[in-house]
This record gives structure tokens, C-alpha cells and sequence, in this order.
């Protein structure tokens, strides 16, 4: 049996609340998406530098409002999960957790595996709807590390994985979960399910070479809210406004200003751990809006820790594999 390496990638977060952690952090994102403003690659990190420094003051501020971003801890033990349950189907596998903004980052993992001597790879972001500048840029960031240090390892990348029937259950049964607790109907009158999804500019769906972002997103939502039952549901995006470009729309602020309910059952549908885009962004900024239109927020959980997730990982690495072996 062949020793198998597995990169569960996730974005990252700072560990500490601080310049030093954040502004670098901050500053390789930038760098990524730096072309989305300028073609001129000798520009772009004094850019990065500006941008970083402008978000640093209040990304920090969020994140000790929080008390810490949960999010790599949550990764690492989904790691963790998925290399026992691939040991327990009997697979001789190493899983690696790596970030992509923060340590340990893909080159490590990369390096990690390779002497432990892996025979096959498989990269798995952790991102259920595949986007170019998650889902994408991290296998693309796989593919060149590789090259980089001259490993002829068979690999494949798995992108796109919302639509599995396992993780549409797990998915609505944590919505249900969550609203049957509140006591809440997704029917009543005054109630409608919204999912918050993470943004993206414009200019990274028109690169997409197959089905876009966003069209991705609307079927996958449909999907959930008939798996709920739901007769009614609303979308809307969580973008950056840090740089002058254009996201996608409609923004969460304005479509919520135009629902005529009161109570909105808040599903963060972009994401699998507990971070600062739903634990702030939601919780605190979007709860703010919300209230002062006199409405009600109910933040459904984000799932990270369902029992079920690490048998669906494990299966799609196994799918996966197949493709290797073909």
C-alpha cells in the first residue's frame, strides 16, 4: 500500500492580536490580489504594505472582540479527524493542515510530506464552494510549490465539493438544528432564511473558466433551501471595500434593508470554521446593521465540528485517489 500525503488547507488567521502577526498576514493577502489593481508587479508590495497598514487597526481591534480567532485550532482538528478516520479505512495517510496566510504555510506542508515519505498527494481546500481566490489560488499555490522543489509525486486537487449529497445534509440539518433550538419557523410570516456568502471581485468570476462564483453559490443555496423546506430565502454577500474595485452584489446590507421580515435566520454558507468574517463581521458589525433597521438576527453555527465532516473529507480523498490510480 502506497503512503499517502494530504493537504487540508484552510485561509489562516493570526494566532496573536497584534502588528507584528497581523500586518504581514494581512500584507500576503494583498500581494495575492495585488492584480486586480495594477499590472505593475514592482508596485505591488509598496501597495500591499499601504493596504495592510490601513486594515491592521481594526482587523486587530475585531479580533480582540473576539478573544482570538478560532479558526486554525478548529482546522487542526479537522486535520486530525480525517487522518483517523483515513487510518481506520485502512489507508496509510499522513494529513498536513496548512495555511495559506499564515505559518505553517503550503511550502512547509509540502516539505513535511515529502519526507515522510509520501507516494501519492492530495490537496483539499476547505472551502465547499470553489472561488479562484480561495479554492483555486491554494491548489495553484500547490502546484508551483511542488515544481519548486523538484518532486515527482502523482497529485490531484479537490475543488468544489458543496454539491456532495453528505455535505448538503450536514449542512441543512445544522440550519435545522439551529431554528427548531431558537424556536423559530423559516415559513412564519415574518421570517426568512438569508445566507451571508463570502464576496469576491467582479474580475475573478469573468477569469472563471467554468461555471462561475456566484452562479455556484445561487444553485447551492437554492439547493439548501429546499432541502429545509424553505419557501423563501434571501442572499446576500459579505465584500471588502478596502480597494476600489468591484465585488459581488447584492451586498448583505442592502439586501437585508429591502426584506420586508423581521427575523432573519443568518446562515454564513461560505464557510466551515468560526472566524472573523462570521464571529465579527456577522456577529457584531452585521447584527449592528440589522438592529438599528429594527429587525432581528438569529447567526446560525458555522458545522466545523459535526461528526459526520471527517467521513466526507475522507471520502472525497478516496474519490480522489481513484483518479490517481486510473
Amino acid at each position: 500500500m502506497s503512503r499517502v500525503g494530504v493537504l487540508v488547507i484552510n485561509f489562516g488567521e493570526p494566532d496573536e492580536s497584534t502588528p507584528e502577526q497581523v500586518v504581514p498576514f494581512l500584507e500576503r493577502i494583498f500581494l495575492q490580489n495585488m492584480g486586480l489593481e495594477s499590472a505593475d508587479p514592482e508596485a505591488h508590495r509598496a501597495r500591499a504594505r499601504q493596504l495592510a497598514e490601513a486594515r491592521a487597526p481594526g482587523l486587530i481591534e475585531e479580533y480582540r472582540a473576539i478573544g482570538g480567532s478560532p479558526l486554525n485550532a478548529q482546522a487542526d482538528r479537522q486535520a486530525e479527524a480525517l487522518e483517523r478516520t483515513l487510518r481506520e479505512r485502512g489507508h496509510d495517510a499522513r494529513v498536513y493542515s496548512a495555511f495559506q496566510f499564515t505559518a505553517p504555510f503550503l511550502h512547509a506542508a509540502l516539505d513535511a510530506a515529502r519526507g515522510d515519505g509520501a507516494e501519492r498527494l492530495v490537496a483539499l481546500p476547505v472551502y465547499p464552494v470553489r472561488g479562484r481566490s480561495t479554492t483555486m489560488a491554494a491548489l495553484d499555490e500547490v502546484e508551483r510549490g511542488i515544481e519548486a522543489i523538484g518532486w515527482a509525486v502523482p497529485w490531484t486537487g479537490i475543488a468544489g465539493w458543496h454539491t456532495e449529497p453528505a455535505y448538503l445534509a450536514l449542512r441543512a440539518d445544522g440550519i435545522r438544528r439551529y431554528v427548531e433550538k431558537e424556536g423559530l419557523d423559516l415559513n412564519a410570516p415574518d421570517t426568512i432564511l438569508h445566507f451571508s456568502v463570502h464576496g469576491s471581485p467582479l474580475r475573478y468570476l469573468e477569469l472563471d473558466d467554468t461555471t462561475r462564483y456566484d452562479d455556484l453559490v445561487a444553485a447551492h443555496c437554492r439547493d439548501l433551501a429546499r432541502a429545509l423546506g424553505a419557501e423563501k430565502y434571501a442572499v446576500g454577500f459579505q465584500n471588502h471595500t478596502n480597494r476600489p474595485i468591484e465585488w459581488t452584489q447584492p451586498d448583505n446590507e442592502d439586501r437585508i434593508r429591502d426584506l420586508s421580515e423581521t427575523h432573519l435566520v443568518v446562515d454564513p454558507v461560505s464557510f466551515m470554521h468560526e472566524q472573523s468574517e462570521t464571529l465579527a463581521e456577522l456577529d457584531h458589525e452585521l447584527r449592528e446593521f440589522v438592529e438599528g433597521e429594527g429587525k432581528h438576527l438569529h447567526r446560525v453555527p458555522v458545522p466545523h465540528d459535526d461528526p459526520r465532516f471527517p467521513d466526507l473529507l475522507a471520502t472525497l480523498i478516496e474519490t480522489a485517489l481513484g483518479t490517481l490510480e486510473a
